[in-house]
């Protein structure tokens, strides 16, 4: 199903669910960056196909993410984690993300819509931990619900019938469960909030479309280990070519940049352990209907590490999605 609302014409030819799953999605970004090398966001795993449309029309619609990850930090660096610091660090993380979104109308020319993700996480982390003059090496397991995710307003105004822009306020809860003499945890122990912005263009006449998304992270303080990430800016980008089988191929490529020093004891001991990284890779999507009737629409993308400082480098770094509308 197509939207073609009159003010648009014929040029918003994105299908309904890649529409919503771009809105749904928008800022949920997760794993790898600052205390312990796992802090919120993977370059290149925000942006979206039509992320910076919000639908014109009132819909709910439902979302499923799968994230794999398996990076580290190499032996001759010091990484802060669990309230010590390892020489080194390996993170392996599956991130399952169930997602809901609604679209509840337009208000003054901005389409407006509000969504909720509810993650699951698998993680595995080992490190190098030192006591004194000796360390040895420590491997910790854990699984169970993620920080959730919120995004209370999300705000779609279509510049014209090709360029299209959303606003967005999103936020992260310490939902999980924490403790801080374990490695591997399925919870940062902080609120995280992360505005954003996001951009499609459209060219119809030969089937492409661009989408760029931008956002800063604010992190407050873990209280646990009185570790303070400081604030990251995120930027990602992607262009896709569109066939008539409903195949499309494109090319996706993001950064995270730290903006400033972490803080604490620790941090302050790491030189404020200031990280950055830049991934490049190909993104598959697919069109159709289910049963006939049912838009379906389903992604996946593999955007490995180019270079990283003070993060998690991987070249197994996927993504894959599915959103189906009724």
């Amino acid at each position: 199903m197509n939207i073609r609302a009159d003010r648009f014409g014929r040029c918003l030819r994105v299908p309904l669910t890649r529409l919503a799953v771009a809105a749904l999605m928008a800022g949920c970004q997760l794993a790898h960056a600052t205390e312990g090398g796992l802090g919120r966001p993977i370059a290149g795993m925000t942006v979206l196909s039509g992320i910076g449309i919000v639908p014109p029309e009132p819909v709910t619609i439902f979302n499923l993410q799968q994230i794999y990850f398996d990076g580290s930090i190499s032996a001759g660096r010091q990484v802060p984690i669990a309230g010590r610091t390892s020489a080194g660090i390996n993170g392996e993380i599956a991130f399952t993300l169930a997602s809901i979104l609604h679209v509840w109308g337009n208000v003054s020319g901005w389409d407006i819509a509000s969504s909720v993700t509810l993650p699951y996480v698998w993680t595995k982390v080992t490190g190098s931990l030192s006591a004194g003059r000796f360390s040895s090496s420590t491997s910790d397991r854990a699984s169970n619900l993620f920080d959730m995710y919120f995004t209370p307003l999300e705000a779609g105004y279509h510049i014209t019938k090709t360029d299209h822009i959303a606003l967005s306020f999103n936020f992260w809860a310490p939902t999980g469960h924490y403790n801080s003499n374990d490695l591997a945890n399925p919870s940062l122990n902080n609120w995280t909030f992360v505005p954003q912005v996001a951009y499609t263009k459209l060219i119809p006449q030969y089937d492409l479309e661009f989408d760029a998304v931008l956002g800063v992270q604010f992190y407050t303080r873990n209280t646990a280990t009185d570790y303070h990430n400081a604030p990251l800016l995120t930027a990602d980008a992607m262009g896709i070519k569109r066939f008539p089988n409903g195949l499309g191929v494109g090319l996706v490529m993001g950064t995270v940049q730290q903006l400033g020093n972490d803080s604490g004891p620790i941090a302050d001991r790491l030189n404020g352990f200031v990280g950055h990284d830049f991934s490049l890779g190909p993104i598959l999507t697919y069109d159709t209907k289910l049963y006939g009737k049912h838009p379906l629409s389903a992604t996946i993308r593999w955007v490995p590490s180019i270079a990283s400082t003070n993060r998690l480098k991987s070249t197994k770094s996927f993504q894959a999605t599915a959103t189906l509308a009724f």
